[in-house]
């Protein structure tokens, strides 16, 4: 839950100050950027420090190195964290984060269907919903993105200071 809280609370909050004034946080996918960054950055954090042991026992067990792949998976998440900060690699991050999001699902499914006495938002249904609002968030980063540069594209052309647009072969009045 407290991922959630964290993607929720950060986005809100940057969206807020964008609509107070800030205006590099006016976009709205920079807000969600900052969002999914300080959540990743939670979870990167988790994997070395305070949840280690219980995130090596999600995993499951047909998977070799379980310790390994909690290593190799939190670091993933804190270098998307980091990347989805800076415009130019928000796009990539963003998309590899939707990639480790669905390949580490299947733990949160083993857990979901292996543990006992679990919490109500650990249980199937309530995780797989939050897995929805995360692949969301990192989708619409990407989605974003692509319709910026999409939109970037068809603009027309700016002409120079001092010259005039005009069509192939024809001249310019004097």
């Amino acid at each position: 839950m407290e991922p959630l809280i964290t993607l929720v609370g950060v986005t809100v909050t940057l969206w807020a100050a964008g609509a107070l004034g800030v205006r590099r946080l006016r976009p709205w996918p920079v807000a969600v950027r900052g969002g999914l960054a300080a959540m990743f950055t939670l979870t990167g954090v988790v994997h070395f420090v305070g949840m280690r042991e219980e995130l090596i026992a999600i995993v499951p067990p047909a998977l070799p190195a379980p310790g390994l792949l909690v290593t190799v998976t939190g670091v993933l998440e804190l270098l998307g964290a980091a990347a989805l900060l800076w415009s130019r690699t928000a796009p990539w991050s963003a998309a590899g984060l939707t990639a480790l999001l669905l390949a580490m699902f299947p733990a949160n499914v083993h857990l979901a269907l292996t543990g006992t006495d679990l919490p109500a938002h650990q249980e199937i249904v309530p995780r797989t919903a939050m897995q929805a609002v995360f692949l969301a968030a990192t989708v619409a980063v990407v989605v974003s993105h692509a319709r910026r540069r999409a939109r970037a594209g068809r603009r027309p052309p700016v002409p120079a200071q001092g010259s005039s647009v005009v069509g192939e072969g024809a001249r310019p009045v004097q």
